[in-house]
């Protein structure tokens, strides 16, 4: 009799079939979506902080109500029609007009790559006095070394450094309000909400919700409508939470930190706890990392998916890595125009078009095909 392997906790963990539906897309998401999305903290502040305490929480809330909305059709409409990388997803949701979402969806990477770059060159020059090169190389390695490792090993990765990102955001959450308690109160207290939320919540919902395409690759666990559903509700509440922690603290220190160009490191100085920073920038590194990652396979899905169908091979992992390698050295060429531009004015314009070319795109065609795939069945 053939003695059983003993499978190892990560391992064991990772087969439950209710985490691969309902957890796993969620942290591929939000892993994808912390570094370019609040890893910082300045993208906070120019979506949400900046229209008061109180007007930028209710722009989180639209925000948390346009993603679990349009998590849960996404990941239903991917289930349907068996579309597990962009180019099929858009092909099934909008025929030849896909390949104006793989240009928005190119320039995105580089203008998240852009902030990334930005972002790690400016945290190891102001904490530590380090040449940006130095951050630079390292996040190259890693994602080199991950995309060529593979989806399983990017599922494994960036779903168990959610847990480390959580622990930490949660320890931040605690220090912040231990530290600006009284001023949390004061600011939410005088219900400042100033005009123009609902577009910050809006453009801000709408500029991360192309990485859902970073998502697809998670989603062949799925298997009804029902599990879909509650699984893009999920994702919406995973990707959320840090960020409203981060936004929690933030207040502490409003109005001054609409000046900060760094506002997590800004308020970690004002805090003083020495183990946070150093903690704080080993998981931003990781998130960084893992943006870079979740997109470059995304990447590298679409390609693989065209020479499956043309030659009946897929890509080898040497390919997958160059792939990466020259993605993040396009990317951080682009860090050279700066965090705060980039965040204000790139991500803005660009969220209209993923506004055109997914949202309208999937409540209206998208569901159309839903239902005509219903009834036919």
């Amino acid at each position: 009799m053939e003695k059983e392997k003993k499978k190892s906790f990560l391992t064991f963990f990772m087969d439950y079939g209710w985490y691969k539906k309902y957890l796993l897309p969620g942290f591929i998401a939000q892993s994808v979506l912390v570094a370019g999305g609040y890893g910082t903290g300045r993208e906070l502040v120019e979506y949400f902080v900046q229209y008061g305490p109180t007007g930028g929480l209710m722009g989180m809330g639209l925000t948390f109500a346009i993603w679990a909305a349009f998590f849960a059709l996404t990941f239903e409409f991917a289930r349907v029609f068996k579309a597990y990388d962009y180019r099929t997803f858009f092909e099934k949701l909008i025929g030849k007009g896909w390949i104006l979402y793989e240009i928005a969806f190119i320039g995105l990477l580089f203008l998240i790559m852009g902030v990334v770059g930005a972002a790690s060159g400016s945290i190891l020059r102001d904490s530590f006095g380090l040449p940006p090169l130095l951050g630079s190389g390292i996040f190259l390695f890693f994602v080199a070394w991950l995309t060529f490792s593979g989806s399983k090993a990017i599922e494994v990765a960036l779903s168990w450094w959610s847990y480390l990102l959580y622990i930490v955001f949660f320890v931040f959450l605690v220090l912040g309000i231990t530290h600006f308690g009284s001023a949390i109160s004061a600011n939410f207290a005088a219900d400042t909400v100033k005009p123009g939320w609902q577009m910050g919540g809006f453009q801000y919902a709408f500029y991360n919700i192309a990485v859902t395409s970073t998502v697809l690759f998670s989603l062949n666990y799925l298997e009804s409508r029902r599990e879909a559903i509650i699984s893009g509700v999920m994702a919406a509440l995973i990707s959320i939470l840090p960020a409203l922690f981060f936004y929690i603290v933030t207040i502490g220190v409003y109005p001054d930190v609409l000046d900060m160009e760094i506002p997590a490191n800004g308020i970690i100085a004002l805090m003083n706890v020495k183990f946070l920073l150093p903690l704080w920038l080993i998981v931003l590194f990781g998130t960084m990392i893992e943006t870079g990652v979740g997109f470059f396979h995304s990447i590298n899905e679409r390609i693989n998916s065209t020479l499956l169908a043309k030659r009946g091979r897929g890509m080898s992992n040497l390919a997958r890595g160059a792939v990466g390698a020259f993605l993040a050295l396009m990317g951080l060429a682009i860090s050279n125009f700066g965090l705060i531009g980039l965040i204000a004015q790139g991500y803005g314009a660009i969220s209209w078009v993923f506004f055109i070319l997914q949202g309208v795109g999937l409540f209206t065609i998208g569901i159309y095909k839903l239902s005509k795939h219903s009834n036919s069945n």
